[in-house]
Protein backbone atom coordinates (compact mmCIF):
# COMPACT_ATOMS: atom_id res chain seq x y z
CA UNK A 1 0.00 0.00 0.00
CA UNK A 2 1.02 3.34 -1.04
CA UNK A 3 1.71 5.89 2.33
CA UNK A 4 0.86 9.49 1.52
CA UNK A 5 3.33 12.37 1.70
CA UNK A 6 3.71 14.14 4.67
CA UNK A 7 6.29 17.39 5.33
CA UNK A 8 8.04 15.97 7.40
CA UNK A 9 8.88 13.44 4.80
CA UNK A 10 10.71 15.57 2.15
CA UNK A 11 14.38 16.16 2.14
CA UNK A 12 15.49 18.81 0.20
CA UNK A 13 18.99 18.55 -1.98
CA UNK A 14 21.25 20.68 -3.66
CA UNK A 15 21.34 21.04 -7.63
CA UNK A 16 24.02 22.65 -9.41
CA UNK A 17 22.83 23.95 -13.20
CA UNK A 18 25.73 25.45 -15.64
CA UNK A 19 23.98 27.23 -18.37
CA UNK A 20 27.15 28.54 -20.33
CA UNK A 21 25.99 28.02 -23.90
CA UNK A 22 22.85 26.21 -23.10
CA UNK A 23 19.34 27.38 -24.69
CA UNK A 24 17.09 29.91 -22.25
CA UNK A 25 14.04 27.85 -22.28
CA UNK A 26 15.41 24.27 -22.24
CA UNK A 27 17.58 24.67 -19.63
CA UNK A 28 14.69 26.42 -17.69
CA UNK A 29 12.32 23.43 -18.13
CA UNK A 30 15.49 21.56 -16.18
CA UNK A 31 15.49 23.84 -13.69
CA UNK A 32 11.86 24.36 -13.49
CA UNK A 33 11.17 20.32 -12.94
CA UNK A 34 14.19 20.60 -9.81
CA UNK A 35 12.81 23.46 -8.03
CA UNK A 36 9.20 21.10 -7.91
CA UNK A 37 10.95 18.01 -6.90
CA UNK A 38 9.06 16.29 -9.99
CA UNK A 39 11.77 13.23 -10.17
CA UNK A 40 11.20 12.56 -6.59
CA UNK A 41 9.40 9.11 -5.82
CA UNK A 42 7.06 10.80 -2.92
CA UNK A 43 5.87 13.87 -5.30
CA UNK A 44 2.77 15.50 -4.74
CA UNK A 45 1.60 18.49 -5.98
CA UNK A 46 0.12 20.10 -2.80
CA UNK A 47 3.09 19.88 -1.07
CA UNK A 48 6.51 21.61 -1.03
CA UNK A 49 8.64 18.53 -2.52
CA UNK A 50 11.38 20.97 -4.26
CA UNK A 51 15.46 21.32 -3.70
CA UNK A 52 17.65 24.16 -4.09
CA UNK A 53 18.71 25.26 -6.98
CA UNK A 54 21.93 26.80 -8.12
CA UNK A 55 22.16 28.53 -11.13
CA UNK A 56 25.97 29.82 -12.76
CA UNK A 57 26.98 31.52 -15.76
CA UNK A 58 23.68 33.21 -16.46
CA UNK A 59 25.08 35.89 -18.76
CA UNK A 60 26.23 33.46 -20.93
CA UNK A 61 22.62 31.71 -21.37
CA UNK A 62 21.91 31.09 -25.42
CA UNK A 63 18.81 32.36 -27.30
CA UNK A 64 17.76 31.14 -30.46
CA UNK A 65 16.68 33.24 -33.79
CA UNK A 66 16.35 37.14 -33.18
CA UNK A 67 15.07 36.82 -29.68
CA UNK A 68 18.61 38.78 -28.38
CA UNK A 69 16.99 42.10 -29.87
CA UNK A 70 13.08 41.63 -30.21
CA UNK A 71 12.31 39.54 -27.08
CA UNK A 72 11.07 42.45 -24.91
CA UNK A 73 10.89 42.28 -20.56
CA UNK A 74 7.68 44.39 -19.36
CA UNK A 75 6.41 46.08 -16.33
CA UNK A 76 3.72 48.67 -15.16
CA UNK A 77 3.61 50.56 -12.83
CA UNK A 78 -0.42 50.62 -12.67
CA UNK A 79 -0.53 54.39 -13.66
CA UNK A 80 -0.60 56.20 -16.96
CA UNK A 81 2.15 56.06 -18.78
CA UNK A 82 4.21 53.84 -16.41
CA UNK A 83 4.82 50.74 -19.08
CA UNK A 84 8.32 49.97 -19.05
CA UNK A 85 10.00 48.33 -21.67
CA UNK A 86 13.52 46.86 -21.94
CA UNK A 87 14.87 43.98 -24.64
CA UNK A 88 16.44 41.15 -23.78
CA UNK A 89 20.51 41.97 -24.91
CA UNK A 90 19.89 45.33 -21.95
CA UNK A 91 18.46 43.00 -19.22
CA UNK A 92 21.31 40.48 -19.63
CA UNK A 93 23.62 43.82 -19.37
CA UNK A 94 22.09 45.14 -16.54
CA UNK A 95 20.73 41.65 -14.81
CA UNK A 96 21.71 38.84 -16.26
CA UNK A 97 20.30 36.67 -13.02
CA UNK A 98 16.42 38.41 -14.21
CA UNK A 99 16.51 36.54 -17.52
CA UNK A 100 16.81 33.13 -15.66
CA UNK A 101 14.43 33.87 -12.99
CA UNK A 102 11.95 35.07 -15.49
CA UNK A 103 11.87 32.25 -17.56
CA UNK A 104 11.22 29.68 -14.92
CA UNK A 105 9.40 31.85 -12.87
CA UNK A 106 6.68 31.30 -15.68
CA UNK A 107 6.99 27.22 -16.05
CA UNK A 108 6.19 26.85 -12.05
CA UNK A 109 2.20 25.72 -11.56
CA UNK A 110 0.65 28.96 -11.25
CA UNK A 111 -0.49 28.15 -7.43
CA UNK A 112 0.38 29.31 -3.68
CA UNK A 113 3.33 27.48 -4.16
CA UNK A 114 5.48 29.13 -6.97
CA UNK A 115 6.70 32.25 -4.65
CA UNK A 116 7.91 29.74 -1.97
CA UNK A 117 9.62 27.36 -4.78
CA UNK A 118 11.63 30.25 -6.45
CA UNK A 119 12.94 31.33 -3.27
CA UNK A 120 15.31 28.33 -3.59
CA UNK A 121 16.40 29.15 -6.54
CA UNK A 122 19.87 30.39 -7.09
CA UNK A 123 21.27 32.31 -9.88
CA UNK A 124 24.70 33.60 -10.38
CA UNK A 125 26.22 35.68 -13.60
CA UNK A 126 29.82 33.67 -13.64
CA UNK A 127 30.90 30.42 -12.33
CA UNK A 128 31.77 32.01 -8.79
CA UNK A 129 28.93 31.61 -6.15
CA UNK A 130 29.20 31.25 -2.26
CA UNK A 131 27.82 27.21 -2.39
CA UNK A 132 30.70 25.20 -3.80
CA UNK A 133 30.89 23.14 -0.07
CA UNK A 134 27.41 22.07 -1.23
CA UNK A 135 28.40 20.23 -4.16
CA UNK A 136 31.87 19.18 -2.95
Amino acid sequence: MTKPTKAKDITRSWHLFDVKGKVLGRAATQIAHALMGKAKPYFVRHLDCGDHVVVINAAHVAVTGKKESDKLYTKYSGFPGGLKSKALWQVRKEKPGKLIRSAVYGMLPKNKLRDRLITRLYVYPESDHPYKEKFA
